[in-house]
């Protein structure tokens, strides 16, 4: 037999040629400090039953990484699933979908009454953990479209059906578990006892399957998140009224001409949500700061200024007023571990002089406010002055605006929270989610490329670091505000896919941010585009993609 010569850490192992990665793997895992999960071969991500077939650098890809971790949970809804088939039938189950992501947990609905119960749910965590128990092989098999189409068609999971009606690639990879054969977008463990944990909790009208966040070995208990949830199912339920559930179902609505519809009844929804706030605020009464706070890219300017619109029709006079303006001077800044400036923490605002600064427009006094200069790193005074009259309310949008120690000075009545995200609902087929991650990333690629010449590469390279200042600075506080608004556009993934791939496309084959790259691009495959044309000017999804008639 011939020999392969794998580097590894730096150094160099010999192993038979065709010896499977997962065999590779199992040399190494007592070094790995999370499970093994993939394999990089010359930056090429491998599932762990392909074979070393060549020399190569090798990277163990773990479960503390994101896409490590993405393949355990993919791993365990396909488990999930068959569970599901073998304790009800395959009638029942292809109508369970994999809805969307709180915490932990992952909400599976039932499209028609189940009746879902605790014995119920016992029943397929015990069959759930057979298979584990059973370590079952995952097996891969790649068939023409065609013929997984009419597979899919013949089995009622019509959605599978319609996905690649649309699609251009000429086979399908599907995954078969013990004769259960489905598809999903992404890699999968090689056999079943690979997912150690997880839990099925009834929540609502179906049942949250809980698996490990990334990074931790153990499992935390879901706590729910009602606000969250709320927005989430409203969201579901319009796109079911829509009779858009899946990407699928978007792509017949494009070819059929329809989407203006679509886009202009979303639009007027958003617009009615952004209207039932602004209502809310006045009936508060004596609220004079709206704190706005969300995660990356979620459109809070846009919101900002259409919600400002909103009040003024009320008769209020909205000022915007921006967090960031109130950053330290950078040689003031606060570094993080790897010794560069750290803007996502609170200690990067000057929160004394924002209470102060507040505290004196609440007592009526003129106050002059100041504008942080990004390219000095400096605040500046430019002679912008504000004095709060009886119907001045200041509408302030920034990273920390949830949390009560970026305004402890300020009375609670006169604060009005709202937590703002893109609350993705639209899945790829019953089975596979997107997560609200991927259409943020995928909206700040488009926008810092526009407005700030930034490469894909730059924006795929630091979101790690953004979505950590996420975790920290803004979900804690999710759940403690007045309002809730989904910024999220059924159709946006289809509009922002054309400005998208011409970025994703540029990224080297040699970069770290390649495997991603691909991810996305295999993932907008799946898309029929739409051109940004048929948006109206004040659209959220214009912030992003431009043509917006505010500034932003």
């Amino acid at each position: 037999m011939s020999e392969v010569k794998l580097t590894i850490g730096g150094k160099e192992y010999c192993y038979e040629a065709g010896t499977p990665f997962l065999k590779i793997a199992k040399d190494f895992e007592k070094e790995s400090k999370a499970g093994i999960a993939l394999v990089s071969e010359n930056g090429k991500y491998r599932e762990l039953k392909k074979c070393a077939e060549k020399d190569a650098q090798i990277e163990f890809i773990t479960f503390a990484d994101n896409s490590g971790h993405k393949t355990y949970v993919r791993t365990a809804i396909l488990i999930l699933v068959k569970a599901l088939d073998d304790v009800m039938g395959h009638d029942k189950t292809k109508l369970f979908k994999v809805e969307f992501a709180i915490g932990n947990g992952y909400f599976v609905r039932p499209q028609y009454d189940a009746g879902i119960d605790d014995a119920f749910l016992a029943k397929v965590k015990t069959r759930m953990q057979e298979i584990i128990d059973a370590d079952m092989p995952i097996n891969k098999t790649s068939m023409p479209t065609y013929e997984a189409r009419q597979m899919f068609k013949e089995s009622g999971m019509s959605d599978k059906d319609r996905l690649f009606r649309f699609r251009r690639g000429s086979s399908v990879n599907v995954y078969d578990l013990d004769g259960y054969k489905d598809y999903y977008y992404g890699y999968m463990l090689p056999s079943t006892g690979m997912m150690k944990l997880f839990d099925l909790v009834k929540y609502e009208d179906g049942f949250m399957l809980v698996l490990p966040e990334r990074g931790d070995d153990c499992l935390k208990p879901f706590v729910p998140q009602e606000k969250l949830f709320g927005a989430l199912d409203t969201a579901t339920d319009w796109g079911k009224k829509m009779h858009i559930n899946t990407v699928g179902d978007l792509n017949e609505k494009i070819c059929s001409g329809s989407m203006e519809d679509v886009i202009l009844i979303q639009e007027a929804l958003q617009e009615r949500r952004i209207a039932e706030i602004a209502s809310d605020i006045v009936k508060r009464g004596g609220v004079k700061f709206v704190m706005i706070a969300g995660p990356s890219s979620s459109g809070k300017t846009t919101f900002s200024h259409r919600l400002s619109v909103q009040l003024a029709s009320f008769g209020l006079n909205p000022h915007p007023i921006p967090v960031d303006d109130y950053f330290k001077n950078r040689v003031d800044t606060p570094k993080d571990e790897n010794g560069n400036y750290n803007f996502e923490c609170l200690e990067a605002i000057d929160v004394e002089l924002f209470n102060h600064d507040m505290l004196e427009l609440l007592a009526g006094k003129e106050v002059s406010l100041p504008t942080f200069n990004f390219v000095t790193g400096e605040r500046e005074y430019k002679g912008n002055t504000k004095q709060l009259g009886p119907d001045d309310v200041l509408v302030i949008e920034g990273i920390h605006g949830l949390n009560d120690k970026m305004s402890y000075a300020l009375p609670v009545e006169s604060k009005y929270k709202i937590y703002i995200s893109a609350l993705t609902t639209l899945n790829i087929d019953m089975h596979n989610r997107i997560p609200t991650t991927d259409n943020r990333l995928i909206r700040r690629m488009v926008r810092d490329a526009r407005t700030r010449g930034a490469s894909a590469v730059r924006t795929i390279g630091m979101w790690p670091s953004v979505r950590r200042g996420e975790s920290e600075n803004i979900f804690p506080f999710q759940e403690s505000v007045d309002a809730t608004f989904n910024s999220a556009s059924i159709y946006e993934l289809a509009v922002l896919k054309p400005f998208a791939e011409p970025l994703l496309y540029s990224v080297p084959v040699d970069a770290p941010e390649y495997q991603e790259a691909k991810r996305l691009l295999k993932f907008l495959d799946y898309f029929l585009p739409i051109s940004s044309e048929k948006l109206p000017f004040n659209s959220l999804v214009r912030e992003f993609v431009g043509g917006s008639c505010f500034n932003v």
